[in-house]
Order: structure tokens, then C-alpha cells, then sequence
């Protein structure tokens, strides 16, 4: 990086925006699907659980990506690991509206997904790492949760692009036009991400820090391991599955639920609804600045238990309540996941890749097993079945959050 006070503030700057743009790449292709599945399934004729797997089959390759991902960063560097990764989806998002069957679209999302993991199981270690070096540690908070707005920012623009176009065009030029501005994200990444070190390793903890026992590798890779199976950490990583569940499944049947009575809302305007994603880009870019004054353990405590009371009431019958219910929940969610997401690289200094990919992983896993059951609940027990499950999800993730996490 370029020295002095003015370069470092550019060069942060730089990070910031050049990450808000693999964000946005990466998580809008991931969910372009979700605000068109009513569509999907009157026209490919399957079941509401069985076109989520356009959402599930994107988010298990997802999952099953983080770590050999961050293995390739490791050996790569992280910036060209990451640019490999959204070039080569976007590739894949191109070609997918033209699969002839549905087993084909689910294979292409799957190996979409598994793309795309290039840039979850890096982006938080390669941001952390970065902007430690320049000697600005106490502006990874902020920086973490900058990121993860990008991420809902990506979310929300490939549900509003794909159902928009979708009203006009049909499901499958929606998915494609998400594609395209999924190019136009990347290449603002490969113009504006400062050069890593490569290969990437992981470096010690700095010097203004004392890393607490749990933290401390005793070397090389029984270390690592030791490091990535703390109760800190697998308690964090708790947090990204259970969350994540619970998040996905809402909005990958709300959307069925508001198609029917006694809403019957047109897809166009569902993918409306999901505007809500802004309250999860304002609440992760806020939780930095709510950390540094409260601590982590609240904010992330608080900020799940507003997730539960906005999922509580999606129950309503009454649409603006509904709406309300889905803005409190997003707020809650992101704002939780800001501060999981940004802890986890902090709490394992010599494994920040590798404890970034078991999170993601954990993160991912829950968003396809979850999101996938969250439809079994709709199908036995309406849209309180699905909401019954995700406040259970959300009630064990704050109880270990209670019992096993510390500042």
C-alpha cells in the first residue's frame, strides 16, 4: 500500500468500494432466482420445494467451494482467486437461462455456486488482513460491515432485476439480465482491489493485540485445527448456519405466499418486496459503529432477536404488516451476520482464510438444508410451518450466542 495518511484513507477507500462490487457480483447471480420461482414452477410444472433447488443447488456448491477455494487463495493470492471465481459464475449465469430441463438448470447452479465461493471464503480474510497491514485494525468493524452491505446490495439487485425483466420478458431473461450486471460488478473489482501478497498466508496477530489462549496456534496444521474447533468459534459458525437457514427459507417461500390469496400478487410486484434487502445493507453498514461502542456479543444477541420478532410477524394477514415484519427480520439478520461474519477472521489470527471458509461453509450449508426444509414445513403446515421452523433456528443460535460467546 502507499504510505501516508491521505494514501492510507484512498487506499481504504479503494478496498471498501472494490469489495462492495464482488459482493454485489457474487450474491446477486447467487439469489437471482428467488423473486421469479412462482413463474419457474408454473412453467417447468414442479413443486414450490422442488424450484427452490434453483436457489438450494447455488448455495450447496456454495458451500462445498469455501474451502478448496481458500486453499487456491492461499497458493494464488486472494484478489486473483476472487476474480477467477466471479468471472467463471458469471460465465455459468450467462448459459443457464438456456438449459433445455430442469435437472440442467440445477446442475448449472450448482456449479455455479461452487464459483462463486471464491469470493465468500476470501473476501473476509483478504479485507481483514489488508487492512490490518496498513495499520488500520480498528477499522475492520466498519470495513466488515461495508462489505456485507454489498452482499445484501448484491441480493437485493438480482431479485429486483430478474423479476422486473421477468414481468416483461419472462423468468429466464430476468436470470440472464442479472448476469450481465454481474459482468459490470466484476470488472469494478479487478479495476479497484489493491494487490495482495502471493502467495497469501496468513500472518501473526499484530502487535497491539494479545490473542487470548484459544487463539494461539501451536503449529502448522494441528494448530489450525485446534484454532478452528474453539467454542468460540464453532459457536460463531453456529450462527451463520442457524441464521442464514432461517433467513433463506422465509424468502424463498414467502414469495409463493404472496402469489396467493389473499394477496395474489404478480411477480413483478413480489420482487418489489424484496426492497426489504436495504434494511440489511443499512444494518450491516451500521453495526460496525455499534460494536466498537457496545461490544460485539450485544449487538449480534440484539440483532438476532430482532430477526425473530420481524419473522413473527410475517404471520399477519395483513400485507403491510407482512412487509413490516420482512424489513424488521433483514435489518436483524444482516446486522447479525455483520458482526459473525467480521468476528471470525479477528478471532483465529493464525487461520484467518481458514476460519472465514469453515463460517461460509456453515453459512452456506444452512441456506441449502434450511432454505430446502423451510418448503416441508409450507407443504405440511402453510406459511406457519415455515415460520415455526425459523424461529426455532433462531432460538438455538441465540442461546449459544448467550452461553458461549465473550468479547
Amino acid at each position: 500500500m502507499s504510505t501516508g495518511p491521505g494514501a492510507e484513507r484512498f487506499d481504504e477507500r479503494r478496498l471498501l468500494v472494490a469489495l462492495f462490487g464482488a459482493g454485489t457480483a457474487a450474491f446477486a447471480q447467487l439469489y437471482a432466482p428467488q423473486s421469479v420461482l412462482p413463474d419457474a414452477a408454473r412453467e417447468l410444472a414442479t413443486s414450490a420445494s422442488a424450484t427452490a433447488l434453483l436457489v438450494s443447488a447455488a448455495t450447496l456448491g456454495l458451500a462445498v467451494g469455501v474451502l478448496p477455494w481458500a486453499w487456491v487463495a492461499d497458493r494464488v493470492g486472494r484478489v486473483r482467486a476472487m476474480t477467477f471465481a466471479m468471472l467463471g459464475a458469471t460465465a455459468v449465469g450467462l448459459a443457464i437461462p438456456f438449459a433445455p430441463t430442469f435437472g440442467l438448470m440445477v446442475a448449472g447452479r450448482a456449479a455455479e455456486g461452487l464459483l462463486v465461493a471464491g469470493v465468500p471464503a476470501v473476501a473476509m480474510a483478504y479485507l481483514t488482513e489488508t487492512l490490518i497491514d496498513a495499520g488500520a485494525a480498528s477499522a475492520v468493524p466498519r470495513a466488515a460491515g461495508t462489505y456485507v452491505a454489498g452482499t445484501s446490495m448484491g441480493g437485493l439487485l438480482g431479485r429486483l432485476v430478474a423479476g422486473g425483466v421477468a414481468e416483461l420478458f419472462g423468468w429466464r431473461a430476468g436470470v440472464g439480465a442479472v448476469a450481465v450486471a454481474c459482468l459490470v460488478a466484476t470488472l469494478v473489482f479487478i479495476w479497484l482491489a489493491p494487490r495482495d501478497r502471493t502467495p497469501s498466508k496468513d500472518r501473526t496477530p499484530s502487535k497491539d493485540r494479545t490473542p487470548s489462549e484459544d487463539e494461539v496456534p501451536d503449529g502448522g496444521r494441528a494448530g489450525r485445527l485446534k484454532v478452528l474447533l474453539s467454542p468460540r468459534l464453532l459457536a460463531l459458525d453456529a450462527q451463520g448456519l442457524l441464521l442464514m437457514g432461517g433467513f433463506v427459507a422465509v424468502y424463498n417461500y414467502l414469495g409463493f405466499r404472496l402469489a396467493d390469496e389473499p394477496f395474489g400478487l404478480s411477480s413483478g410486484v413480489v420482487s418489489l418486496v424484496f426492497l426489504a434487502y436495504l434494511a440489511g445493507t443499512w444494518s450491516s453498514a451500521r453495526t460496525g459503529r455499534l460494536v466498537v461502542r457496545h461490544g460485539r456479543r450485544r449487538v449480534l444477541i440484539v440483532s438476532t432477536g430482532v430477526m425473530a420478532g420481524g419473522v413473527a410477524a410475517t404471520l399477519s394477514a395483513w400485507l403491510p404488516l407482512v412487509l413490516v415484519g420482512l424489513v424488521v427480520l433483514t435489518a436483524g439478520f444482516f446486522g447479525a451476520h455483520a458482526v459473525a461474519s467480521g468476528w471470525t477472521p479477528v478471532a483465529a489470527p493464525g487461520a484467518r482464510t481458514q476460519a472465514a471458509a469453515v463460517y461460509n461453509l456453515a453459512y452456506y450449508a444452512g441456506s441449502s438444508v434450511f432454505g430446502w426444509l423451510g418448503g416441508v414445513g409450507f407443504a405440511l403446515a402453510g406459511w406457519p410451518g415455515t415460520v415455526g421452523m425459523v424461529l426455532a433456528l433462531v432460538a438455538v443460535a441465540m442461546r449459544l450466542a448467550t452461553a458461549v460467546l465473550r468479547d
